[in-house]
């Protein structure tokens, strides 16, 4: 049987399927691996059991459809089609059956001398006894040469633009390169971003390889340094490497090494030797390597960049769960992949719903799952209007934070704003629910201003955008001590709010068994602007 991707689309894709069960995702150990963005790592798989195939989901974020309905497990037939996330697919025969009508067109292929050959028809298994190029070419002369050259480079650029991860590619660069030319041994440098060090990646060797490093440190640093290709037909001699420990260590008898350029910068360096006899590589290899390099430089550009554009989508996926949109493109414009941990002034909001456990225990499991998730979308999206970042939910509660990873100068009036427009809604939701006969719920909302410590924490499988020190804690003290319907603010954040929409009274200081008191105030957020409220009463 074989799985075709997109039937029917320019990108169609067909893939033969193996024996046993067949993974559908991105990892590069799935068996149909597909590079798409609304595809997870591991997002289904087909098993065969006594003849029939079925189609299982993985746990997928976007979900397996066959037709308009979701699946997790489903018995799939030939000709079936499924859709996996975003990507279509098809299950079909891999022979064509007896009875099947003809088609309606017969194609023949158009053979030209720049037609795309296969590599055996082009290469031997060893360069030529004798002769003076290190290119396993068939034999043939003049124009016919070139031809078959370009031929090569048209093949080498057709089997490095199937998608996989780097580590693939450069194996199957390393993999051409001794198909394609006499060397003993060869080695891809690439240049690490953040050290700008050229380090080892891939190397291949005709024997043996022998532990740690074998290339002239000289040869590569020369080539990356000056961005060009250079030929060493006979390193010991060559004044270029001067006194060079490695060429001798290594017997090093000849070398080539060229530039991973596709545009200004170098990213890396292609390397191969020759162990046996001086004079190994001539002009003519060179130059070969050279258009070669560029290739591999391409695709590794390309490969590069996939790469990043699948790191960026997953990081927006993670980071649209605590950040505003606005807050995401200063994000991407500061190219701020991994958020370090800064100590900066914060304002923090906790809002609790108000005595829900014993609300819990009144209604059904599912009836608390259903109204959470009508409540807390609508509380989310006011922290996001007024950019603060959503820190986190801890069951029935929701933690806001404004100044971090940015500020704003008027971040304390944009958090006081967020609460009293959380209560509003609220609201506008409990006379929603009383219509359809549901529970009626009140929140209550405690805000503090300091100093804390806030950035990713935690390991890369998994990272929390959190917010540490005594202002959280604070904040959560002054939330846990109001009321129904109330908005509490300590000290530092009164005196720090610009814009008093609302009058405030002051409250009788919060008490602890250890900690000193803490003056609180409470909004009115009921009354108009300029109403003075009634004196607390206790």
């Amino acid at each position: 049987m074989q799985l075709i991707m997109n039937p029917g689309a320019p990108d169609e894709q067909v893939f033969l399927l193996p024996e046993g069960p067949v993974t559908i995702g991105r990892a590069a150990e799935c068996s149909v691996g597909v590079i798409h963005k609304s595809l997870s790592r591991l997002h289904a798989r087909l098993e065969l059991e006594a003849g029939r195939i079925f189609l299982v989901d993985l746990g997928s974020k976007n979900g397996t459809f066959i037709g308009a309905v979701q699946i997790q497990r489903r018995e799939l037939r030939e000709g079936d089609t499924f859709r996996c996330g975003q990507v279509t697919f098809q299950l079909a025969s891999t022979s064509l059956s007896v009875s099947e009508e003809p088609l309606p067109t017969q194609v023949h292929s158009l053979q030209t001398r720049f037609s795309p050959t296969t590599m055996g028809e082009l290469l031997r298994p060893h360069a030529e006894p004798g002769a003076n190029t290190a290119l396993k070419m068939k034999p043939v002369s003049g124009e016919g040469r070139a031809n078959n050259k370009l031929q090569i480079l048209l093949k080498v650029s057709q089997l490095l633009s199937s998608p996989g991860s780097i580590d693939e590619l450069l194996d199957r660069v390393l993999q051409l390169v001794f198909q394609i030319l006499e060397v003993d041994r060869a080695a891809i440098l690439l240049v690490e971003p953040l050290s700008g060090q050229l380090r080892p990646r891939v190397a291949r060797a005709s024997g043996e390889l022998p532990p740690g490093p074998f290339y002239s440190q000289h040869i590569v640093e020369y080539v990356r340094g000056h961005g060009v290709a250079a030929l060493f037909s006979d390193a010991r001699r060559d004044p270029r490497l001067g006194s060079a420990d490695s060429v001798l260590q290594q017997s090093i008898c000849a070398s080539m090494c060229v530039p991973l350029m596709p545009r200004d910068s170098v990213l890396g360096v292609l390397y191969v030797d020759n162990l046996s006899r001086a004079h190994g590589f001539t002009q003519e290899d060179l130059e070969f390597l050279t258009a070669f390099g560029n290739q591999a430089a391409i695709a590794l550009d390309n490969s590069l960049l996939r790469q990043q554009l699948e790191e960026e989508a997953v990081l927006r996926t993670n980071y649209l769960r605590f950040f505003p949109p606005a807050t995401l493109k200063k994000l991407q414009l500061a190219r701020s992949a991994q958020l370090g941990v800064i100590e900066t002034e914060v304002t923090i909001l906790f809002s609790d719903i108000s005595q829900f456990t014993e609300l819990s225990s009144k209604l059904q499991p599912r009836q608390v799952v259903d109204l959470l998730n009508e409540y807390f979308p609508v509380m989310a999206d006011i922290v996001f209007r007024y950019e603060g970042t959503l820190e986190k939910y801890i069951g029935d509660a929701l933690m806001a934070v404004w100044g971090a990873p940015f500020a704003h100068p008027d971040d304390v009036d944009r958090a006081v704003c967020a609460a009293v427009e959380m209560q509003q809604a609220l609201a506008r939701l409990n006379a929603r629910w009383r219509a359809k006969g549901w529970t009626e719920i009140r929140i209550h909302v405690g805000i503090n201003t300091g100093r804390a410590a806030a950035g990713n924490i935690g390991s890369e499988q998994y990272l929390q955008y959190a917010t540490i020190g005594d202002a959280a804690n604070l904040a959560s003290r002054v939330c846990a001590a109001a009321r129904p319907g109330e908005i509490l603010l300590t000290e530092a954040t009164l005196a720090r709010w610009r814009e008093r929409s609302w009058p405030v009274t002051p409250l009788p200081p919060l008490r602890g068994p250890v900690t000193p008191p803490l003056a609180v105030h409470r909004v009115n957020w009921q009354l108009p602007p300029g109403v003075e409220p009634e004196p607390h009463t206790g």
